[in-house]
């Protein structure tokens, strides 16, 4: 037993000896050199190599002057004396200097040098050396690159935001604090963030919020405008500081996002004014609050820059946008930087949303030169990497006033919740981006969760984060704005082997993962560009959409840039129908093409993920949930593509009116049903909720007020009460008693309302409905018929608006008649896409369209807004509309299309599906 005992010691002994060996082998010994006083950003790149190298098993120091040779790895800038002898030292040019951010990486005689063109650039290096020390498990034994990013601005947002709204608060209205946002308090997190942001070589993150200023700094003339306790203020001050110091040493620049015209409540309520209202016009003192925000703002945090969106919470494109920003947002910053004796100019990011961005730009440059712009990619989607028409026309107009123009990536809201990793679709609107866009910035939106950041929708025992769940989205987008024309086959062998080291499994495997991301990357982006109503969050594509919505998306709202400019060209589901019946040739990419399209790409989808499913070893939970999304988008790509399907047989018949067509469309919308009852299993016990904004904001398929109808098992009752109500109709029209069941008969009156100092006229043929202009009646929608309308004038609510106040003792429903059409003088419907408060009297959605045929004037949609008891005022925006009376809230407007305009009428099909 003692010999045993001895030759274990003796074995173990020499064990240790033989590694202490292996430590000490000139090859495994690697010396960093630095200057004594780098900057922060190489420090911390080369802190980064050292992680790496000691990972595997080197022995690491650090010196900071050029003392020994062989395996040393000099890192600084270009111009560094140290870096100029290490290449002198050891025989190294290069033919090409990196620019901006760009870096140099030479080896000689077991000697690495990196060299940066600037800080950055070092850092980069350093993380790029890291990355081939992973790649080969060892140092490089010979290694000659020089690379730089093609994209200025390659960045990433978290919004300080939450699924709901606040009790007693607007839209983006979140004050910073522990209670809304315990995760901002969290170093630890916000450490694990930007190192990620830094590794996938992200050099900006923008923080979006409504009104941060009020969170974040004191406005000394309103000192009452904090709305947070001191204890709070302090901590947010702290944590701030924090972010930006720590993002700073990573190369990444903290820019702070608000919207215009927003106050804090607490301003707000001591000035007795509202935090946000759309149609109010500039009020100095609200003027005067923001400007010394911005400049208390500067002041406080130099090294933070601003994003600015003009629109929304303003009335959208105008003169008030050019005064606010040239008046108010950049006076601001230049006080600030005033303060400071700063002479120069860091850039402000005007954001093109809701705005006349170039007019802003004209006015605003000869006051301040240094201005970025940045717009929405496909608008709240990923639809398209072919962009044309007005959107990408816009895009390249702004290319050409700024130095630097930013695609914005923006909300994902056709994404959201399944995993999205579609490389070869990433890489192709990267390049769209450069080629057809010409910009040269980029700026990455969460793939799903934006509202509920930091986790995501999974269903899970620990919520997942978003960053970690995600990781193949940043990782792509970061790759290709980095340098998007990277051979495709050799980025289908890159990506085949990072997955294969996620997951455990042989390169082959790992391909059949990237196909299926690719071939399931296809679905949602085609979905949405054929079939949908909105680019926009209103919109939650995976929840699937209505009947009614399929075959009339104009009565829902129709967003006109997702077919015109934001896919290929093509056809939308009533253009083919039309076509169809005429027998007239197709354009471009047809609605059944799509069909049998999404079909064969959830398809191969699945049978990809279920090939790569035998070789899995590691992480097995997370590949679990990935082929469990896989599984969703080939049940989504079915329920849609035959519920389009039954969308063009009704359709169809609009035409046909042989009944045959509906008899059709019935197996087809029984096979929908089919699928999206699998689709509501797969999700039921693996997703909390399909989108992350859960207020009225979301209208379709079915509104999310009070965070209902967010799940595929809420919607399932009602797609099955649209099969059999679709079933019973149709066996209605074999009846005697067709006619009878098609027409609802309805008839609204006027509520008992106060309204004084105004006219009116009754909705009936020959009535005047302005003051001021002829606008005689021709025809009213039968419900409408003898209500008591009020007469404005014409000229007057194109120069001023709309105002009206009443009195009412119950609640009532304000009929607003809005003209169809997109000319400047006529007030323009609400519009989620472009004002977050176009719901909040639940106004958002078209009651009957083409309601009332007047004489010499477009058709007009009927939009309700609803009141609660009291004294009430109705605040429009600039532009002729009509106010066709005020009815109990009680009252059951239908929804449908009364067909009178001075166009012809139209078909009503509203019946078939109610």
């Amino acid at each position: 037993m003692r010999i045993k005992i001895s030759l274990i010691i003796c074995l173990c002994i020499f064990c240790v000896g033989i590694c202490r060996a292996v430590g000490n082998m000139p090859g495994k010994n690697v010396t960093i050199i630095t200057i004594d006083n780098s900057s922060p950003r190489i420090r911390y790149g080369a802190e980064k190599l050292a992680e790496k190298l000691k990972a595997y098993g080197y022995k690491v120091r650090t010196v900071h002057q050029l003392t020994v040779a062989g395996n040393t790895i000099s890192i600084g800038l270009l111009n560094d004396a140290i870096i100029k002898k290490a290449f002198a030292f050891n025989h190294i040019h290069f033919s090409k200097t990196p620019g901006k951010e760009g870096f140099s990486i030479s080896s000689a005689n077991n000697n690495i040098v990196i060299a940066g063109a600037d800080n950055s650039g070092v850092l980069y290096g350093c993380l790029e050396l890291a990355d081939k020390i992973r790649a080969g498990g060892s140092l490089p034994k010979q290694i000659n690159i020089s690379d730089q990013p093609e994209m200025v601005l390659r960045g990433a947002c978290i919004g300080i935001q939450k699924p709901e709204l606040l009790p007693g608060r607007g839209t983006y209205e979140y004050p910073y604090t522990p209670e809304n946002f315990p995760w901002f308090y969290d170093k630890a997190l916000w450490l694990r963030y930007l190192d990620s942001l830094a590794e996938n070589r992200m050099n900006s993150l923008y923080l979006w919020s409504g009104h941060p200023f009020a969170s974040l700094v004191k406005v000394k003339d309103y000192p009452y405008a904090l709305e947070v306790d001191e204890a709070t203020y302090d901590k947010n001050v702290e944590m701030y500081n924090f972010l930006t110091r720590e993002a700073d040493k990573r190369g990444i620049w903290i820019i702070q996002g608000f919207y215009n015209i927003i106050v804090s409540k607490p301003f707000a309520e001591k000035n007795h004014l509202k935090t946000q209202d759309r149609n109010r016009h500039i009020v100095p003192i609200i003027a005067d609050y923001t400007r010394k925000s911005i400049a208390a703002f500067v002041q406080k945090y130099p090294n933070v820059g601003l994003l600015v969106t003009l629109g929304e919470a303003m009335e959208g494109v105008g003169q008030d946008d050019i005064d606010w920003f040239t008046k108010t947002i950049i006076p601001g910053v230049k006080d600030g930087l005033h303060a400071l004796g700063r002479t120069d100019e860091p850039p402000i990011v005007l954001r093109a949303h809701d705005t006349d961005a170039p007019s802003d730009m004209k006015y605003a440059k000869p006051l301040y030169r240094n201005l970025y712009t940045m717009i929405k990619y496909n608008g709240e989607a990923l639809t398209t990497y072919t962009p044309h028409g007005p959107w990408a026309q816009l895009h390249q107009k702004l290319s050409k006033l700024g130095p630097v123009e930013i695609e914005n990536v923006h909300i994902l809201a056709n994404l959201e919740p399944f995993r999205y990793g579609s490389d070869d679709f990433i890489q192709k609107s990267v390049q769209a981006m450069h080629n057809t866009d010409e910009s040269n910035g980029i700026h990455i939106y969460p793939q799903a969760s934006y509202w509920d950041w930091p986790y995501s929708a999974d269903n899970t025992s620990t919520r997942l984060l978003e960053m970690d769940r995600d990781w193949i989205w940043y990782k792509e987008w970061a790759r290709y704005a980095w340098n998007c024309h990277r051979d495709r086959s050799d980025e289908v062998k890159y990506w085949s082997q990072q997955l294969a080291n996620k997951y455990g499994c042989n390169n082959e495997q790992g391909k059949d993962i990237l196909t299926a991301y690719e071939q399931s990357g296809e679905i949602s982006p085609k979905i949405l560009r054929r079939f949908g109503i909105t680019d926009g969050n209103r919109q939650t594509m995976t929840l699937g959409m209505t009947m009614n919505q399929l075959v009339d998306p104009e009565k829902y709202g129709l967003f006109s840039l997702l077919y015109n400019s934001e896919g290929p060209e093509g056809e939308m589901l009533s253009e083919y129908a039309a076509k169809e019946w005429k027998h007239e040739l197709h354009t471009g990419e047809t609605p059944v093409q799509v069909m049998h399209d999404i079909i064969a790409e959830g398809d191969a989808s699945v049978k990809a993920i279920d090939n790569a499913s035998s070789g899995i070893t590691e992480d097995k939970q997370e590949f679990n949930r990935l082929k469990n999304d896989m599984y969703c988008y080939n049940a989504m790509a079915n329920s849609y593509a035959h519920k389009a399907a039954a969308a063009l047989l009704v359709l169809r018949y609009k035409y046909s009116n042989d009944i045959t067509d509906l008899d059709k469309a019935l197996p087809e919308l029984q096979t929908s049903l089919a699928y999206y009852q699998q689709l509501a299993d797969l999700t039921k016990n693996s997703y909390l909720y399909a989108n992350s904004m859960q207020t009225k904001q979301r209208k379709i398929p079915l509104g999310g007020n009070d965070g209902k109808n967010k799940t595929w098992a809420e919607l399932l009752p009602y797609y099955q009460k649209e099969l059999d109500n679709f079933k019973r109709n149709i066996d209605s029209l074999k009846s005697s008693q067709a006619t009878a069941n098609q027409a609802q008969k309805i008839q609204l009156t006027d509520a008992v309302v106060s309204i004084s100092d105004e006219s009116f006229y009754k909705l009936t043929a020959g009535e005047q409905v302005y003051t001021d202009s002829a606008g005689i009646i021709k025809n009213v929608a039968p419900e409408l018929s003898g209500l008591k309308g009020i007469k404005f004038s014409k000229a007057d609510q194109e120069k001023n608006g709309t105002s009206i106040k009443f009195s009412n003792s119950k609640p009532v429903k304000v009929l607003v008649g809005y003209f169809a059409s997109k000319n400047a003088q006529y007030l323009q419907e609400p519009q989620l896409e472009t004002d977050a408060s176009a719901n909040d009297y639940g106004q958002a959605d078209v009651k009957i369209s083409n309601a009332i045929q007047i004489e010499g004037l477009p058709p007009v949609n009927i939009h309700t807004y609803s009141f609660k008891p009291g004294d009430n005022v109705l605040t429009l925006g600039k532009g002729a509309c009509v106010i066709l009376g005020i009815v109990n809230d009680s009252e059951n407007i239908p929804v449908y299309d009364a067909g009178l305009s001075n166009e012809g009428n139209i078909r009503d099909m509203r019946w078939l599906f109610n």
